[in-house]
């Protein structure tokens, strides 16, 4: 199980926020306990699935700020 300070530091590094990183840690964590339970996967799995939903989506956002 992940500490939400990690989690916090896991999505600074992949482009979330640093000034919104806990917040969206602990949201995120609710998030990944109801989609496991929803979807029948442990929470890492879906903790997993998540992360890499959320990296894409900096990952595109900055894209566009730098095509601008």
């Amino acid at each position: 199980m992940i500490d939400p300070d990690q989690l916090a530091e896991l999505l600074t590094a992949v482009g979330c926020p640093a000034a919104k990183s806990r917040e969206m840690a602990e949201q995120l964590d609710k998030r990944a306990h109801q989609l496991a339970e929803a979807k029948g996967k442990t929470h890492e799995e879906a903790l997993a699935h998540l992360i890499k939903l959320m990296a894409g989506g900096w990952a595109a956002q900055a894209k566009a700020s730098d095509d601008r």
